[in-house]
């Protein structure tokens, strides 16, 4: 934890020390998520919850030893499902919902992947969360009961794509996702069926959308700008904004872009000509 104003370290938390697990193969990919005075995050050989203002660890979750396990690349999500408010976790193995408070286990399901690939960040719509994992595919999974008599996850569809890096966006019951081949697809959400798949499009997609519109940045610096419809592949645009490496998901705030590059910040200004 840094102080926002000087950088200066408030607090640090060595999570292979602290939990007496393996340092993970990858290092630590997870993006911290911050509620109130807690921060969650994927470290230490599982699912762990931090105090905010000095960096103790409240509880962990999820565990199974760190190295290729449970320390995994996906980033949590907090939201409501079947009525209850809980944060969805997917590790290298399974996708979860875990109690905030308690840090229990709530329900799981398993979810296939190529060594534990399970990368994206999970999408919640409604009491549904959709994911997609390199070699497994893509799946849409629907959470009920409640906490008195137990929550259940089923799977509604499955389709065959994979997703690689790149998370998704939803607009209007669609679900926009860059793949493992490289291309990009449209698929129904209702349905799990095809709209449409693109040629290859860059490696990996970070994934923005406001007003109808698509706006992904590739690892080479090129940035597209695509109408979210399921009636066909509509690439409005696209113009390199970066000769380095940007690996980092790109930032809209008020009609301005936030690009990382390899080793600088790019601030572009939007406009509509």
């Amino acid at each position: 934890m840094l102080n926002a104003k000087t950088g200066a370290i408030k607090w640090k938390v060595d999570f292979v020390e602290q939990t007496n697990s393996a340092l993970p193969s990858f290092g630590c990919a997870c993006s911290p998520l911050v509620d109130g005075d807690a921060v969650y995050f994927q470290a230490g050989g599982g699912f762990a919850k931090v105090d905010r203002a000095d960096g103790r660890i409240l509880w962990t979750a999820l565990r199974d030893g760190g190295g290729m396990g449970g320390s995994a690349f996906s980033s949590p999500v907090i939201a409501t499902l079947s009525g209850y408010r809980q944060v969805v976790v997917q590790t290298r193995s399974k996708l979860a919902g875990v109690d905030l408070v308690a840090g229990t286990e709530l329900w799981s399901i398993n979810v296939e992947a190529f060594r534990g690939m399970n990368i994206l960040t999970p999408t919640v719509v409604d009491d549904r969360v959709f994911t997609s994992s390199y070699g497994g595919g893509s799946f849409l999974f629907e959470v009920s009961g409640d906490k008195a008599d137990g929550f259940k996850v089923s799977q509604v569809w499955r389709n065959k794509v994979q997703g690689y890096m790149s998370s998704p966006v939803v607009v209007d019951g669609h679900v926009y996702l860059h793949l493992r081949n490289q291309r990009f697809a449209c698929i129904d959400l209702s349905s799990g069926k095809e709209r449409w798949i693109t040629q290859p499009y860059g490696k990996y997609w970070s994934l923005v959308v406001a007003n109808g519109r698509i706006l992904a940045l590739d690892e080479l610096g090129e940035l597209f700008l695509i109408r979210a419809t399921p009636e066909k592949f509509d690439l409005i645009g696209q113009h390199k904004v970066s000769e380095n490496p940007t690996w980092a998901h790109v930032a809209v705030a008020d009609g301005q872009l936030f690009i990382r590059e390899l080793e600088s910040m790019r601030v572009l200004q939007w406009t509509n000509e």
